[in-house]
């Protein structure tokens, strides 16, 4: 059973992000700030659920949220600051959009910088712990899996509706058949043998 709250202030925000892992396409953080009395029956870890739950989710999280924000970062920002860095970025700027403001924070994970003076608590699995992160979770989830089903149809040979960008064996094979896009996190290990690519050459524009 997921915890409704962490600090017990009324505007507690859950933040989450996801596509950390992936080779292409951007890092989506979202977050929440849900009310006192929330229920969602079938609400957890947005890993933890079906890609139908999560789709059946993210309506019912939006309406009954009292606010809540989605950012991406893109992969040129990825390769400027980091995946730690971005995916930070991603929840701070989700927060700072969020009215009311919250008065507390809860993170997925380890890691986050304070923004706005505003307390928090980094929580280690936190999105199968505290509602409002499991909501971020499937509302970064799902606006992120979309997003790569929007780019899958310019670049459809990595087939990212189906992998999102995660490297999968056919999406290294394609990178290795057509090279890189500007969607790819030139930063990030794509193939085994990266060091020996040329990615002016094998670069699609």
């Amino acid at each position: 059973m997921l915890s409704n709250n962490f600090s017990g202030f009324i505007y507690e925000t859950g933040t989450d992000e996801a596509g950390r892992g992936c080779l292409a396409g951007p890092v989506t953080a979202a977050a929440v700030i849900l009310p006192q009395e929330f229920e969602l029956a079938l609400l957890n870890d947005s890993k933890q659920l079906s890609e139908k739950t999560r789709e059946y989710l993210r309506p019912l999280i939006q309406e009954k949220a009292l606010c809540y924000h989605i950012t991406n970062i893109e992969p040129e920002v990825i390769d400027e600051i980091n995946i730690l860095n971005a995916s930070i970025k991603a929840m701070q700027e989700c927060i700072v959009k969020l009215n009311p403001v919250p008065e507390y924070i809860i993170v997925d994970g380890n890691r986050f910088k304070a923004i706005n003076n505003i307390p928090h608590s980094c929580i280690i699995k936190g999105d199968s712990k505290y509602l409002s992160i499991a909501a971020a979770s499937v509302l970064a989830k799902t606006y992120r899996d979309d997003y790569m089903s929007m780019i899958h149809e310019e670049y459809p040979m990595y087939n990212w509706k189906q992998n999102k960008g995660y490297p999968t064996m056919e999406h290294r094979e394609a990178i290795r058949k057509y090279g890189i896009t500007k969607y790819h996190r030139k930063s990030f290990r794509l193939l085994p043998e990266q060091l020996e690519m040329d990615f002016g050459v094998d670069y699609i524009g």
